[in-house]
């Protein structure tokens, strides 16, 4: 039996972007995952207040949605996105790391669909919320 959540950790642990911009896995299975992205003055958009950059808070929930979807009991295997909205609520706490967590939450034989939420390390209030469909591929 394919160990989902192991191929799913590998894939995202592989990708450069995710390691450019220094995001760990923390948790991931049943079609759910959290990644967290460290605060770093490399990905900061605004150098006066110190707040991350919205293109960094999307790059880390789109990787958590892939990877939730990657980690589905019914996904066959990879993904790519189709579509995903981000809502930005607020600005992220400078020196705080953000911490996302996605669910895939329904899949067809061709669509995934999933919900994300960023937060600072410290408060379940969100920097900003997703909503996506992904392709679900069979390898």
């Amino acid at each position: 039996m394919v160990d989902k959540a192991k191929l799913a950790r590998q894939f995202i642990e592989a990708i450069p972007h995710a390691k450019a911009l220094g995001m760990t896995l923390d948790e991931i299975g049943e079609g759910e995952a959290v990644i967290s992205l460290p605060y770093a003055p490399h990905i900061v958009g605004d150098p006066e207040s110190g707040v991350i950059h919205g293109g960094a808070v999307s790059a880390v929930m789109d990787t958590c949605c892939g990877a939730a979807v990657m980690s589905h009991p019914s996904a066959p295997g990879g993904t790519a996105t189709i579509d995903l909205r981000i809502d930005y609520m607020r600005a992220a706490t400078p020196g705080q790391k953000i911490v996302t967590r996605a669910t895939c939450y329904h899949i067809t034989r061709s669509v995934a669909f999933v919900r994300a939420t960023a937060c600072d390390e410290d408060t379940d209030r969100p920097v900003a919320t997703a909503a996506g469909s992904f392709t679900v591929e069979t390898w």
